[in-house]
């Protein structure tokens, strides 16, 4: 698709709008000034065309230059409509593309009011009743959680960057540990992260910092030996103080990693939240996505965790390679008479960097995945939606929500994703992401993507560390 377009700034988020309808034939010819928004797409043979004039709403003040906004709005709203009369498709979140949908909807009902952000949703940015409903929801549940962050408050992020193998659909940078070079790496990784996160607890008690959850993700984190996470969960146990601690978890997202050894060592240095991730409970699906487990282990390592007394939360993606709507259904069925505390459904997103890239048919639609009868369930056995983001080349545009038991709603996955407050972040990919409370500008610190880079670059790591006491003098030397 090309675009001829007369405002460059605005090429970003017009090019996201097209690339969510999956546009790749046609033409679109885009022009804006001060009074005036215009699309015209030509594709398939016929000439689509859109305009209105620009009209500026109370709720566009969230943007730095409230006329650039008002045009660039006006004139996603003109593609948008040619897309859908060319496609006959619509989209869930409109003329939404970014990460962040309930951030957006959270900051307007802030500063204009509840009705004022869902008027703003539903008329400026065409998002569909069902989902406006949802960054309700999401908004009312969250905010508890939010009130209780204050602007010495941070959470802290640990990366494990291995796996047992890799899944078809990740993009994530994970190393399998099938890979003889990658499975020689951990044990001078672990020696690496533990002195990274040593620098970092440093940094947060040298700024009266108050730590509120801790998340090890990855990966998979239970790919370590128990002596391994020994290793690492006592390092953040030596540098951080976890008495102010709300959460604590560590993922062990793939079943067939999980062991009484390894939830013994979780368990004994305070994490009481784990994550195992199914994605489904049908085996020809997972033998598709190569998860190198089976529905049986799931249930397994979930009766396992709960005997040691965790919390758990469980994924599942909606759309995997060999599944259908029923067979979906049935997976979150089972989840909900295991009944854990949180499950967490993903729509499917395929990235350049995954297996899957060439070889999943690109659908407009997921609505046959994810049903108000699916919603209707997991309510009616008291699950809330809490926490809410997208990913580019998702299911028809759609979104992963997070639902939980009431009183379960995991705190780092709101404050991160909200991003309510900074995340100091260890390992390699891992991104440091830090807040000024006063104005909300966010900073981020980036550590090398690569295991083999993060060891051999591993000084310019701890130099970085740096940044975290500079930009607090800078920003936020008044509140701390």
């Amino acid at each position: 698709m090309d675009i001829e377009l007369n405002k460059p700034d605005f090429r970003y988020e017009m090019e996201n709008l097209l690339r969510l309808f999956k546009a790749e034939e046609g033409r679109a010819v885009l022009f804006a000034d001060e009074k005036i928004a215009r699309a015209e797409l030509k594709t398939n043979g016929k000439v689509f065309t859109e305009g209105e004039s620009v009209i500026k709403h109370p709720c566009q003040g969230y943007a730095e230059n409230v006329e650039l906004a008002a045009q660039e709005i006006t004139l996603a709203r003109c593609l948008y409509r040619c897309l859908c009369l060319a496609t006959d498709k619509l989209m869930p979140w409109g003329v939404l593309t970014g990460v962040r949908p309930t951030k957006l909807f959270r900051r307007l009902a802030q500063e204009h009011g509840l009705s004022a952000a869902e008027e703003y949703f539903s008329e400026q940015l065409l998002v569909s009743p069902q989902k406006i409903a949802l960054a309700r929801t999401i908004y009312n549940n969250q905010r508890e959680l939010i009130a209780k962050s204050g602007p010495q408050d941070f959470s802290l992020y640990i990366g494990i960057p291995f796996c047992p193998s890799r899944c078809a659909y990740c993009s994530f940078v994970s190393h399998s540990i099938t890979d003889a070079k990658a499975k020689k790496l951990i044990p001078d990784y672990v020696a690496r992260l533990c002195e990274e996160i040593a620098a970092t607890g440093t940094a947060a008690r040298e700024l009266n910092l108050r730590l509120q959850s801790v998340y090890m993700g990855g990966g998979t984190p239970t790919t370590l030996s128990p002596r391994q996470l020994d290793a690492v969960l006592g390092a953040v146990a030596r540098s951080f103080d976890l008495s102010s601690c709300r959460e604590y978890t560590v993922e062990a997202g793939r079943p067939d990693t999980v062991t009484a050894e390894k939830l013994d060592v979780i368990k004994a240095h305070g994490a009481g939240r784990v994550s195992i991730n199914p994605q489904s409970f049908d085996d020809k699906v997972l033998r598709a996505i190569g998860r190198g487990h089976t529905s049986e282990q799931t249930l397994g390592a979930f009766r396992l965790a709960s005997e040691f007394g965790f919390g758990i939360n469980m994924d599942f993606i909606a759309g995997l390679p060999g599944d259908s709507p029923s067979g979906f259904a049935k997976s979150i069925e089972r989840a909900v008479e295991l009944a854990p505390q949180n499950i967490t459904i993903h729509a499917l997103a395929i990235k350049r960097a995954a297996a899957l890239n060439d070889g999943v048919e690109r659908e407009a639609s997921g609505g046959e995945y994810l049903t108000p009868q699916i919603n209707s369930l997991l309510e009616e056995n008291g699950y809330e939606p809490y926490y809410s983001y997208r990913q580019s080349n998702s299911l028809g545009g759609l979104e992963n929500t997070g639902f939980a038991k009431h009183n379960y709603q995991s705190a780092y996955n709101i404050y991160m994703m909200e991003e309510i407050h900074t995340v100091l972040a260890c390992g390699s990919g891992a991104v440091t992401k830090l807040k000024a409370p006063q104005t909300g500008y966010i900073e981020r610190v980036f550590n090398f993507k690569f295991p083999y880079e993060y060891l051999s670059r591993f000084d310019e790591i701890l130099a970085r560390k740096a940044a975290i006491k500079e930009f607090y003098a800078a920003n936020v030397a008044e509140s701390i």
